[in-house]
């Protein structure tokens, strides 16, 4: 009776889901600005608007609850009106914040990686730059 050897051990397992989502989590703070608040707050509210519409969906039909989200019916048009209510108001404001939060935050970084440099740092580099370059030094051979 021969038995195979097992094969050879490379080091630690690769890590699970759970303990990948936890990585993913503790380093959310070296996400850009827009990628942290999209990540920690846009994820919160994006959640809470889905589960109004999802919701309504089900409560007032699919058709209504994106007329009432999106503004083309009244919640008091729709019964039930204490689901079509919130949906409304989310729709109203919320659904606008987040998009005009993360298009803040979009235009915030680009104006700030473009910034305007300072004029004594743009003038002290254009006088290092006409001064003529130094001699190379001799190669000490006297050859």
């Amino acid at each position: 009776m021969s038995f195979a050897a097992p094969p050879p051990h490379d080091g630690p397992p690769p890590p699970g889901r759970r303990q990948r989502l936890r990585a993913l989590w503790a380093d959310r703070h070296a996400l850009p600005r827009f990628g942290f608040w999209l990540f920690t707050r846009g994820l919160a509210v994006l959640a809470g608007c889905t589960g109004l519409y999802v919701l309504n969906g089900f409560l007032i039909g699919w058709a209504g609850a994106y007329e009432v989200l999106a503004g083309m019916t009244s919640p008091a048009a729709m019964r039930p009106q204490w689901c079509a209510w919130p949906l409304s108001l989310a729709g109203w404001a919320a659904v606008p914040a987040i998009i005009g939060g993360a298009a803040g935050y979009v235009i915030t970084e680009q104006i700030q990686a473009h910034h305007a440099r300072d004029l004594e740092d743009v003038l002290g580099e254009l006088r290092r730059l006409t001064q003529p370059p130094d001699v190379p030094p001799s190669s000490g051979s006297g050859q």
